[in-house]
C-alpha cells in the first residue's frame, strides 16, 4: 500500500528545493489513481493553508509529448490564485526550480459544465472568453525525469501562469487553426498551432470536463482553464524575456529577474 501522505509531503518540501527523485522509482506499481490521490492531498493541504483555487491546467496534450512520456492521455492539475504573474511583473529568481515556458490559450468559463456531449464544439457556449496565456511549468522531480505518475502527483508539473488582458469572443474563431510564435530574448524559440492541443483546445477542455465530472468535481463558472501547449516548451533562465503571439487570440509576455 502506497503511503500517499509521505509522497505528498516530499513534493511540498521540494518546492523550496532540492528536487526529489522520481516517485515511480520508489513505487514502480503506482497507478494514475495513486498519483491523483497524492495531488489531491496537496491540493487540500494548500486550501487549508489559505490558498485559493481559480481553475485548472491541462497537460500532456501534445501527441509527441505523450509518446515521449509513454502515455495515451492528458493529465490535469490545479491553478491557485498565487500562481498568477502579471505581464508587468518579473518572475523572481529562486521562485521556481527548473522553469520552462509554453504558450497556450486560456478559457474563462461563463457557466458550470455539468455534462459533456459528443461534439467538443458544443463547449463554446460554456466559455465566456479566451485569453492568450503563458504557462511557466516546473518540476519538483530532479532533471525533469518524469513519467505519468511523477507529473500528476506533482500537480501536473505546474508552476506559474500569465494571462493577457484582452478578452476574446471565440464563437466565430476556428481555434484549431490558430498558430503560435514565441520568442525568447527576441529570437524564435517555439512555434506551433492549436491543432497540436489534442487537435483542438476545445477537445482538451472536453476531456478535462469529463474527468472532473467523473471525480464529482465539475468545472464551475469563473474557472480559468489553461488548455495545453501550442508548441514545444522552452527552458527559462534568469534575465530571459518571452513574448508570444497567438493568431486571433492576442499577444502575451513575461520576463525573468536577473
Amino acid at each position: 500500500m502506497i503511503d500517499y501522505q509521505v509522497y505528498a509531503a516530499r513534493i511540498r518540501t521540494a518546492y523550496a528545493g532540492p528536487a526529489i527523485t522520481p516517485i515511480r522509482h520508489a513505487e514502480p506499481l503506482a497507478t494514475i489513481d495513486d498519483a491523483y490521490a497524492i495531488q489531491t492531498l496537496n491540493r487540500d493541504h494548500w486550501v487549508r493553508e489559505g490558498r485559493r483555487i481559480v481553475g485548472a491546467k491541462i497537460g500532456l496534450t501534445s501527441k509527441a509529448v505523450q509518446q515521449q512520456i509513454g502515455v495515451d492521455q492528458p493529465d490535469f492539475g490545479v491553478l491557485f490564485a498565487d500562481m498568477q504573474v502579471g505581464e508587468a511583473d518579473a518572475v523572481t529568481t529562486g521562485r521556481l526550480l527548473q522553469p520552462k515556458v509554453e504558450a497556450e490559450i486560456a478559457f474563462c468559463l461563463g457557466r458550470d459544465i455539468a455534462s459533456v456531449g459528443d461534439d467538443p464544439a458544443d463547449l463554446k457556449g460554456a466559455i465566456a472568453y479566451a485569453l492568450p496565456a503563458l504557462e511557466i511549468v516546473d518540476s519538483r522531480i530532479a532533471e525533469w525525469d518524469i513519467k505519468m505518475v511523477d507529473t500528476i502527483a506533482d500537480n501536473a508539473s505546474s508552476g506559474l501562469f500569465v494571462l493577457g488582458t484582452q478578452r476574446v469572443d471565440i464563437r466565430d474563431i476556428d481555434l484549431a487553426a490558430c498558430t503560435m510564435r514565441m520568442e525568447r530574448n527576441g529570437a524564435l524559440a517555439s512555434e506551433g498551432s492549436a491543432a497540436a492541443c489534442l487537435g483542438n483546445p476545445l477537445k482538451a477542455l472536453s476531456w478535462l470536463a469529463s474527468m472532473r465530472i467523473e471525480r464529482g468535481e465539475p468545472l464551475k463558472a469563473g474557472d480559468i482553464i489553461l488548455s495545453g501547449a501550442l508548441g514545444p516548451m522552452v527552458p527559462a533562465a534568469p534575465g530571459d524575456s518571452f513574448h508570444a503571439e497567438i493568431v486571433a487570440i492576442g499577444s502575451i509576455g513575461v520576463r525573468f529577474g536577473s
